[in-house]
C-alpha cells in the first residue's frame, strides 16, 4: 500500500514501507534477469560471480564515500553503520578469485559507470542516500544470503570468496534490518523529499538492472 492507497483519514505511510511497495515493479525485475537466474541456477561459472564482484566494488567504493560524507548531516549519520561497510570485503574476495593483482585486472563495465556516476552525482543528498543505502545494504542482508547459499552450493565458493555477503557483526540479521527501517522512518522529510526518496530508490533498481543485462549479454 502506498500513501496514495491509503484511506482517508489514514496515518501517512511510513518512508520504509513507500520504499518496500513503490519500488516493488523494479525490484522484481531486477531480481529476475536472465543473467541473476543463470547465476543463481548454477548455469553460469565462477567467471561470472567474479564480473559481478568487480562491479560491486566500484558500486560500494562509490557508495561508501557518500557514507563518509553524510555523516556530516546529523540526519544523514543515523543511517550509516560500519557494520555494514563492504568494500574491504569485497577487496578480499577479488584478491582470492582474481589475484592479488586484482585492481589491474579487473573491468568496469558501462553501466556500472553510469550507476557509479549517479551516487556521485546525488549521494550527499540525504533523501538519495537514503534510496541507494536502502536498496543496496538491506538487499545485501535479505536476497544477498540466498546468492551466497546458491554460490556455495553450485560454484564450491567458500568464506574466501563470499566475504561480501558475510556480516560478521550483524549475527542476526532481522533486527538489524528493524532497527535500520526505524532509523529511514525517523528522518525527517517533508512530502516532497519522500516522494524523491522513492523516485530514486525506483532508479537504483533501474541501474542494477541495466547492470545485470550487460553482465548477461557477457556471460549468458
Amino acid at each position: 500500500m502506498t500513501a496514495e492507497t491509503l484511506p482517508t483519514g489514514a496515518a501517512p505511510a511510513s518512508l520504509s514501507l513507500r520504499l518496500r511497495e513503490g519500488t516493488r515493479p523494479e525490484h522484481e525485475q531486477a531480481e529476475t534477469t536472465g543473467f541473476v537466474e543463470k547465476l543463481m541456477g548454477g548455469e553460469l561459472d565462477v567467471a561470472a560471480y567474479t564480473d559481478l564482484a568487480a562491479q560491486q566494488y566500484a558500486i560500494y567504493g562509490a557508495l561508501e564515500q557518500a557514507s563518509a560524507q553524510i555523516r556530516d548531516d546529523a540526519q544523514g549519520a543515523t543511517l550509516v553503520f560500519d557494520e555494514l561497510t563492504r568494500t574491504p570485503s569485497i577487496e578480499k574476495d577479488l584478491a582470492f578469485l582474481v589475484g592479488p593483482e586484482w585492481a589491474t585486472e579487473i573491468r568496469i563495465l558501462p553501466a556500472t559507470e553510469a550507476y557509479v556516476a549517479r551516487l556521485l552525482e546525488v549521494g550527499t543528498s540525504l533523501p538519495a542516500y537514503a534510496a541507494h543505502a536502502y536498496t543496496r545494504y538491506l538487499g545485501d542482508l535479505s536476497g544477498g544470503q540466498i546468492i551466497k547459499r546458491m554460490m556455495e552450493r553450485h560454484y564450491g565458493l567458500g568464506p574466501d570468496g563470499l566475504a561480501f555477503y558475510t556480516f560478521d557483526e550483524i549475527p542476526k540479521a532481522k533486527p538489524f534490518k528493524d532497527v535500520y527501517r526505524e532509523r529511514l522512518d525517523s528522518l525527517d522529510l517533508t512530502d516532497e523529499q519522500l516522494a524523491e526518496t522513492v523516485a530514486e530508490a525506483k532508479r537504483a533498481f533501474r541501474l542494477n538492472s541495466a547492470l545485470f543485462a550487460e553482465l548477461g549479454a557477457v556471460h549468458c
